[in-house]
């Protein structure tokens, strides 16, 4: 669905929803890096789970570009129905 097909109400409620997810997939890619890193750097083991685990973080925060793009994009059409 294209967003002029959207009433105001519901780019609202998506653009509070991205927002809230956005900022939980911040928090947590954050911490399971720095939990990958500290494990890296301060364990024995380093050929441990925390070598092969701190790829996720590292892929998975190309999704953050894109979602701060679609908020973007609602954020101007929002200001253009003013």
């Amino acid at each position: 669905m294209d967003l002029k097909e959207k009433s105001t109400e519901k780019l609202q409620a998506e653009l509070k929803a991205m927002k809230i997810i956005n900022g939980a997939l911040i928090i947590v890619l954050s911490l399971l890096f720095l939990l990958c890193a500290y494990n890296l750097l301060f364990n024995e083991d380093k050929k441990g789970v925390f070598g092969a685990l701190i790829v996720v973080p590292i892929s998975l925060s190309a999704i953050l570009p894109m979602n701060f793009g679609n908020i973007k994009k609602i954020n101007n059409e929002i200001e253009s129905r003013k």
